[in-house]
């Protein structure tokens, strides 16, 4: 008979691998205002919009993010996981369309486009 795991897979540790990033989708779904002072309600129906993320785990071989910087992404190039009870969003690294961190400034325009 073989011996049960003692440990479940809700506690294990994840590495990731490569240029793989796990970010967790920032929550503003509510309204928002233009910059005229006009209120959009969150049910609008709006373009093809690119959404920030903050980054949560980063693969071995991710060169230019961090963990704790913010991404900005496009939506449907993303696949939801979900782990220890959270849902993240997994991106490669090349999928990021710009970065937003405090060290961003410190090295010229910071563009990483």
């Amino acid at each position: 008979m073989p011996e049960s795991n003692t440990a479940s897979d809700d506690t294990l540790p994840v590495k990731l691998l490569h240029d793989r990033l796990l970010v967790e989708e920032e929550t503003g779904a509510g309204d928002r205002r233009s910059s005229g002072g006009i209120l959009i309600p969150a049910t609008a129906q709006v373009g093809k919009r690119l959404t920030w993320a903050r980054v949560a785990a980063v693969g071995q071989n991710v060169r230019t993010v961090e963990i704790g910087d913010r991404v900005l992404y496009e939506p449907e190039d993303r696949s939801e996981v979900e782990l220890h009870g959270r849902t993240y969003v997994l991106l490669r690294e090349r999928d990021v369309h710009a970065v937003a961190s405090t060290r961003v400034g410190e090295a010229g325009t910071g563009l990483y486009l």
